[in-house]
């Protein structure tokens, strides 16, 4: 028993999850992102997997611990992504590969995106909809217990939509090929289907739900951006959703989907990119909040531009879409909606997340309402945010920093040098230091996910 504890032991520390040592992380400016302030040098005592301390000055080290010299640099709390798709990118062939790769091919290729994803700086994000069916919870678990890197995780699953909508898995297909996908495969018609789909997320363990209330950009459906539920659908999920203490997440462009969801009680609008000032004011009064995922937009309306990957039937649309979203942005946080960053990654290349960073500015948002919409925004629109979304006493130690001033340069969010992610060091000094090593055997009947009361 004596020697399996010293493996043990030996193999934690080599997988870089601190044990009794501490580390001291010492920042020329640190970012409160709770009270919107930039504090100057700053040290922060890291125990385990915890913030102990954040006091100001330069804390003369005690014997064991380790000072992490960031003098040069912003400290922010771990970057947040609340709209990305880790098992897919975008390319020629994903509409094919389906009939061509193993639920283990897109499992390995995911851990390729997932390992970018964190090594951006995003240490927590949520995965928008599974290309193969509980691929992203399967995920959570293995990043949950350290067999793969990557970020940590809050699924919605497999996404939902209507027969022949976004997220029919059979749009496209010869008939003989198309069957009848039910709420298991994410395709619901009419309230109980609806209800019955919500209830197979929360079985398989989903964090949350996706719906998929208008058309979109890359997909086959023969439906334009326009609504594709009825509101008595859209009322069930929602219903449905909040008995299990599961948020939901609409992806919606037009105008009408977007009321629809606002109407239903829906927690975020995905997209959003056709919003109007009346619908901006309804988001508001029911804090319903934006994830703008400004970055596909501008995507898109380039595929759109060069015929690739776009769908015939919204390709116009989409080639306004770049311009389209900077406008709606910007009247939308004139009007005080609740923005939260998501950048919709893969739709274009993982690991470009930060590029949503300049999007926002550009868009007018200051960068510390960008930073913040990244952290503790993010963390509130996830309900973790007693644990995570800031730099205090008694969080999660997830950091991340950028040498230099973003406030005053916000593409520096693009080069992130230092990362933590639960007491773990990723990267320092620009260099990936991934922790290596195994989970000992007995590790692993860890339960799977959050625990529901966390949601």
């Amino acid at each position: 028993m004596k020697i399996k504890i010293i493996t043990m032991l030996v193999l934690l520390w080599q997988s870089g999850i601190a044990l009794s040592a501490q580390y001291l992380l010492q920042a020329g400016h640190m970012i409160d992102v709770k009270d919107g302030k930039v504090l100057a040098e700053v040290t922060i005592t890291i125990d385990g997997n915890h913030i102990q301390a954040v006091e100001p000055g330069y804390t003369v080290p005690r014997e064991g611990q380790v000072v992490i010299d960031l003098h040069d640099y912003t400290l922010m709390p771990g970057l947040m992504d609340m709209h990305t798709h880790l098992t897919t990118e975008v390319s020629p062939g994903l509409f094919t590969e389906k009939f061509l790769m193993e639920s283990a091919d897109y499992a390995y290729r995911a851990e390729i995106y997932a390992e970018r994803t964190l090594l951006a700086g995003f240490t927590t994000v949520r995965d928008m909809g599974d290309q193969d069916r509980n691929l992203g919870a399967s995920m959570r678990r293995a990043i949950d217990l350290h067999y793969i890197h990557g970020p940590r995780i809050y699924t919605a699953g497999k996404g939902l939509g209507t027969t022949g909508g976004l997220a029919d898995p059979t749009n496209g297909l010869r008939h003989e090929y198309m069957g009848s996908p039910g709420p298991v495969e994410g395709v619901v018609d009419g309230p109980i289907a609806a209800r019955q789909a919500v209830r197979q997320r929360y079985k398989d363990g989903a964090d949350l739900i996706k719906i998929n209330l208008t058309g979109g950009a890359i997909t086959p459906s023969q439906t334009s951006l326009g609504p594709q539920w009825q509101q008595d659908e859209l009322n069930a999920v929602v219903e449905t959703a909040a008995d299990y203490k599961l948020t939901v997440a609409a992806h919606a462009y037009s105008a009408e989907g977007i009321r629809r969801a606002i109407i239903a009680g829906v927690n975020s609008i995905e997209h959003g990119d056709f919003m109007d000032e009346e619908l901006a004011a309804m988001m508001k009064a029911q804090h319903i909040a934006f994830v703008p995922t400004m970055t596909a937009s501008k995507w898109s309306a380039r595929m759109a531009r060069e015929q690739k990957e776009v769908a015939r039937d919204v390709r116009e649309q989409m080639a306004e879409m770049g311009d389209q979203i900077d406008k709606t942005f910007a009247m939308a946080y004139k009007k005080g909606v609740w923005i939260v960053f998501g950048s919709d990654s893969g739709v274009f290349p993982h690991g470009m997340n930060a590029d949503e960073f300049g999007y926002m500015v550009a868009a007018g948002m200051p960068p510390l309402e960008a930073i913040q919409s990244s952290t503790i925004e993010a963390a509130k629109l996830l309900r973790i945010d007693k644990t995570l979304g800031s730099i205090e006493p008694g969080k999660l130690a997830d950091l991340v920093a950028v040498r230099g001033d973003p406030l005053a340069d916000i593409s520096l969010m693009k080069n992130v040098s230092f990362i933590m992610k639960d007491g773990a060091i990723y990267k320092e000094g620009g260099k990936v230091v991934m922790p290596i090593g195994d989970m000992p055997e007995d590790d692993l009947s860890v339960a799977d996910g959050p625990a529901r009361d966390e949601q």
